[in-house]
């Protein structure tokens, strides 16, 4: 992927996600304007061609990060193990003649962070194992990037955090377990991403944040890896899975901490964020986005639905496909949608939820279920009934996710980057 660009940033002796972003901060000196990385979760197919084709529209880099519930050696609930993945950017990128950068990263890869190795309570060890095995995977398969996130430790007493001690030396055992496989398979160089903006990390507060990057450059330079830096901090940044209000205040202390030690921060649970452009003003390195794009390939599908409606209104259509509800029985089936109950809620019975929140579990909950046989084979009748009237329904699903994808384009100041670059 991208080889002209991969070319330039293997003769500066860089991984590309390093390279671009110092281009950017050159860029930066030069016209005083701040961009933020934009990375999309590929919690879908349907997400993954739309990223693309907005990046191509915009002529931008841009980056997936995907977890290891989304795409494993297991497949993950998208069906795509690694090298599944960067073989279907590539088909899809040859497709639509992208010829931008593409940065394909793991996101949160730590023990536990993978939902049955804490739904089955496996132990550390075999956790930590599956993890590394995980990283091999993805570097095997090209990937560009690692976010390494030991911040969960599911054997603690309820209430007890991890000590920073403890996640600064699991990250250490991580990084060198990857750049040990790496380099004995003379495999590129990849790029880093350390922490987490999850509480339960111990990164909110900025002495512990400040001490963990202390340890880590500590063990690098002891361990004769000084040189894979990381170039992304994961930094909490005000928004989580239900807000919505990036602090820039706080931001501009950890992007002031992080930039000392040559690192950018990055933000997670982008989703929906109401005031996007203050991520560059505010010095934000990037962010990630994922649940929203599942929201909106869910209003795409009810589009298709409407449109079907009318259809069988006027005689076009005899037998409509029940999309919808495939949809809700499948996310009610998987039981996954008690993954994002509050404290409160029913876990017992779906329904005894309100209307907004059954609205809402299903929406998010929709990322586990696209690719169970039931919901793509209806997704697959659907689609063939309308295009029998004439009608793109994959272009009007992808459409829906691109919309919202343009958006951080252009509130992260990155159309037009790649002929900058």
């Amino acid at each position: 992927m991208n080889a002209e660009i991969r070319k330039r940033a293997s003769q500066a002796g860089m991984p590309l996600m390093d390279f671009i972003l110092s281009r950017i901060r050159q860029l930066e000196t030069e016209s005083g304007i701040h961009r933020t990385i934009f990375a999309a979760c590929p919690n879908s197919h349907a997400v993954i061609r739309a990223a693309l084709k907005s990046a191509k529209k915009n002529n931008s880099p841009i980056k997936f990060a995907a977890t290891l519930n989304q795409v494993d050696t297991d497949g993950g609930y998208t069906r795509l193990t690694q090298q599944d993945f960067t073989n279907l950017i590539r088909r899809e990128a040859k497709e639509i003649g992208l010829t931008g950068p593409v940065i394909v990263a793991v996101d949160h890869g730590g023990p536990w962070l993978k939902d049955i190795h804490a739904r089955e309570k496996w132990s550390y060890h075999d956790s930590m194992q599956a993890v590394k095995r995980s990283f091999e995977a993805a570097v095997d398969a090209g990937y560009d990037l690692l976010h390494i996130d030991p911040t969960v430790d599911i054997t603690l007493p309820k209430g007890q955090i991890i000590s920073i001690d403890v996640v600064a030396a699991r990250t250490l055992e991580l990084i060198e377990h990857v750049e040990k496989y790496r380099k004995t398979r003379h495999l590129p160089a990849v790029s880093y991403e350390v922490g987490t903006e999850e509480v339960h990390g111990g990164l909110a507060d900025l002495s512990v944040f400040r001490k963990f990057l202390e340890l880590l450059k500590t063990g690098l330079k002891s361990a004769g890896l000084a040189e894979t830096w990381p170039c992304f901090i994961v930094g909490k940044v005000g928004t989580d899975l239900h807000t919505t209000t990036f602090d820039p205040d706080v931001a501009r202390q950890l992007t002031a901490i992080a930039r000392e030690y040559g690192s950018v921060i990055k933000g997670h649970y982008t989703d929906g964020v109401t005031n996007p452009e203050a991520y560059p003003q505010a010095g934000m390195g990037a962010a990630n986005i994922g649940p929203e794009f599942t929201e909106r390939e869910y209003d795409g599908l009810m589009q298709l639905e409407r449109v079907q409606a009318n259809l069988v209104n006027i005689g076009k259509i005899f037998q409509p496909v029940e999309m919808r509800k495939a949809l809700w029985n499948a996310v009610i089936a998987s039981g996954r949608w008690k993954k994002w109950l509050q404290p409160g809620e029913n876990p017992e019975s779906f329904f005894a939820q309100s209307s907004a929140r059954q609205e809402w579990l299903i929406k998010t909950g929709c990322r586990y279920i696209w690719e169970t046989p039931e919901v793509v084979s209806t997704r697959a009748k659907l689609y063939a009934e309308l295009g029998n009237q004439g009608i793109d329904a994959r272009e009007i699903v992808e459409a829906e996710i691109e919309r919202a994808m343009d958006k951080y384009f252009s509130s992260f100041n990155l159309v037009g980057l790649n002929a900058l670059i």
